[in-house]
């Protein structure tokens, strides 16, 4: 990506975004200076990271430093344990490629608290349609993001998520209750 959280944050604003969540992969690259530009912004900023296990990518939201160290499904579990006020998101499950969680999504569907509706789906592969299958089944929200990696990006999908208060608990809660709209 060629643009900073800064670039990112104000682009955000422009496209009329209140809550953005930053996940950078591998690495937890917060500050708490991010949350203060994006305040003066009138955007909750959501610390996070995309972790891999193996190389098969997941998205944990309000998380910190620590979850640098997640290097199995096991210390997942631990971690959501000792951290009960995070977000686990399986990111695009079905999509081609070995970044995705593909069979370890069933067999650890008790780790995640909701199901990324990715964007990398289209009219010839449609990766969303058995992850939201599985999504309804299990009880778990179906949620769009935009996996951003480019500004361009970031308005391809997203959620407008109903909140009472503009806070990182308020909304991961009303995600985990399924208390929005792609």
């Amino acid at each position: 990506a060629s643009h900073n959280i800064y670039q990112g944050i104000d682009y955000a604003k422009e496209q009329n975004f209140g809550v953005l969540a930053y996940t950078p992969h591998r690495k937890f690259c917060f500050e708490q200076e991010f949350s203060q530009y994006a305040e003066s912004k009138d955007i909750l900023l959501i610390p996070g990271i995309e972790i891999e296990i193996g190389k098969k990518h997941i998205v944990i939201l309000n998380c910190d430093k620590e979850a640098e160290n997640i290097k199995s499904f096991e210390d997942v579990a631990n971690y959501k344990k000792r951290n009960p006020n995070i977000l686990i998101l399986a990111p695009h499950p079905y999509v081609f490629s070995s970044k995705s969680l593909k069979s370890d999504f069933l067999k650890n569907i008790g780790l995640f608290d909701a199901v990324e509706m990715t964007v990398f789906s289209n009219s010839v592969f449609n990766f969303n349609k058995r992850a939201e299958i599985e999504a309804k089944k299990y009880g778990k929200p179906f949620i769009a993001t935009s996996d951003t990696h480019f500004l361009k990006d970031i308005s391809r999908g997203y959620a407008l998520i109903n909140v009472g208060e503009k806070t990182i608990e308020a909304v991961l809660d009303a995600v985990k209750k399924g208390d929005f709209q792609n």
